[in-house]
């Protein structure tokens, strides 16, 4: 049996409240899907977005943004392949609010895959830029995946998109942002029985 899928909203505060969709709930079809890589361990470090738009269970738009983030150093080039070469001239996160923020302000839910840590990026960058963040609720592709296919070996996001068939460039932000839609899209057919294969 499945255990709810966890949504968290940000409250007035800016801490995370957590709200549950019953087991077998229908999921959204009007969303934001939404990657960060960050360029160290601190949260205001993003220097990549990925948002991909879905309405009515179609992708409409997607958005990629390198973004420079606040410190020259940038250890996590490893993990995404991104250097200070490549961002030192792109601009602050606080000039490319005034776009990602129309994008992500009518939607339904943001959605992530380990939606924790993506929460605490845009958190900690709207701080920064003295912005308040979106107040909607987000949707957890790890959690859901869990849920949907739980004879998975792994939640994680190259395993899931592996099972899927989906297609993935790992750790660019909007690769995993369009591979956290498509697992959303795949459990909602998934709980109305419109893929019934997909185990």
């Amino acid at each position: 049996m499945s255990q709810p899928t966890t949504i968290a909203r940000a409250s007035a505060a800016g801490q995370a409240a957590t709200k549950t969709l019953p087991p077998g709930a229908l999921l959204p079809t009007t969303f934001v899907a939404i990657d960060f890589e960050t360029a160290d361990a601190e949260p205001d470090s993003a220097c990549a977005i990925g948002l991909v738009r879905v309405e009515s269970a179609v992708i409409t738009d997607r958005v990629y943004r390198l973004i420079r983030p606040p410190r020259r150093s940038i250890p996590h080039t490893f993990v995404h392949g991104l250097a200070w070469a490549h961002l030192r001239t792109q601009p602050i996160f606080s000039r490319i609010w005034t776009e990602i923020a129309p994008f992500l302000e009518d939607a339904e839910v943001l959605v992530a895959h380990n939606a924790g840590f993506d929460r605490s990026v845009l958190h900690a960058c709207c701080r920064q830029a003295r912005v308040p963040p979106p107040d909607v609720p987000w949707v957890c592709t790890v959690e859901l995946a869990r849920e949907t296919w739980p004879t998975l070996p792994s939640a994680r996001l190259p395993s899931v998109a592996l099972h899927l068939g989906i297609a993935l460039q790992h750790h660019h932000a909007l690769s995993d942002a369009e591979a956290c839609a498509q697992i959303l899209l795949a459990a909602r057919r998934r709980r109305t029985g419109a893929d019934p294969g997909t185990q």
